[in-house]
């Protein structure tokens, strides 16, 4: 486990329902935040502090099961909890129909393409429920600092959004702030997974959250052949987290 000792969770958070309140403020203030609710852990602490910055009357949250969802109770759960407005939309008509449109045109689509097509499609589900709201909408990106070091993200998709308020905390500082908001712990420390390989995220990347929490806030990683896993990652991922490159004449 890395030191969090001097992590003050309840300061940042504290912080964050601040930034949240400036920053709607200035781009939409009356408009409410849209978020994804997946079940896990970000999902659920980003919206939680929505509700905290917002109120609950101003965040609607949107579960997109890909066809059936065998976690979906736990995204229900979240919604109730926080009694928040919330939608159902299942993509699987559109994933479906993308991947047949793609083959009636003579495109087989690869694997990254079936993987990465539904946080996509998710994606613009947000934006379409986002500009159907009577004030507007802006969506909220639930990433955190771990996974887009490891680009363990989908461009355009979940790694999209209008503003982030997490992504500069590292998992085990996500789960801090999860336990000071006082969030069911069934939620918030449940075993990370993609829904669709069937193993955990840490199984999928090779090592543990802590592992690379602790080589993200000091360099130090013991395992030589997983810090170079991870520098690899890293490296080859960095492209997700920077703007699209520009010409400049």
């Amino acid at each position: 486990m890395i030191d969090l000792e001097n992590f003050n969770a309840n300061e940042h958070i504290d912080n964050i329902t601040a930034w949240i309140r400036e920053w709607f403020d200035n781009n939409g203030p009356k408009a409410s935040a849209v978020i994804g609710i997946s079940g896990g852990k970000d999902s659920t602490i980003v919206a939680a502090l929505l509700v905290r910055a917002l109120g609950k009357e101003r965040v609607v949250g949107v579960m997109m099961p890909n066809g059936e969802q065998k976690d979906i109770s736990d995204s229900r759960k979240v919604v109730e909890y926080l009694g928040i407005q919330n939608y159902t939309v299942n993509i699987k008509e559109a994933f479906d129909g993308e991947m047949n449109a793609l083959k009636a045109a003579g495109v087989e689509p690869g694997n990254d393409a079936i993987i990465n097509t539904p946080p996509r499609l998710r994606m613009t589900t947000l934006y379409a429920i986002a500009q159907s709201l009577p004030n507007g909408g802006r969506v909220a990106n639930t990433c955190n600092r771990s996974e887009d070091y490891v680009g363990y993200s989908t461009k355009y998709g979940d790694a999209a959004g209008d503003f982030s308020p997490c992504s500069d905390f590292l998992v085990n500082e996500m789960l801090r702030i999860g336990d000071a908001l006082g969030l069911p712990s069934e939620l918030i420390h449940k075993t990370p997974s993609d829904g669709l390989s069937g193993m955990s995220d840490e199984d999928k990347l090779g090592f543990t959250y802590d592992m690379l929490d602790k080589y993200v806030l000091t360099g130090v990683c013991e395992d030589e052949a997983i810090k170079e896993k991870i520098d690899r990652l890293h490296r080859l991922n960095l492209h997700k987290l920077q703007t699209i490159p520009m010409y400049h004449k």
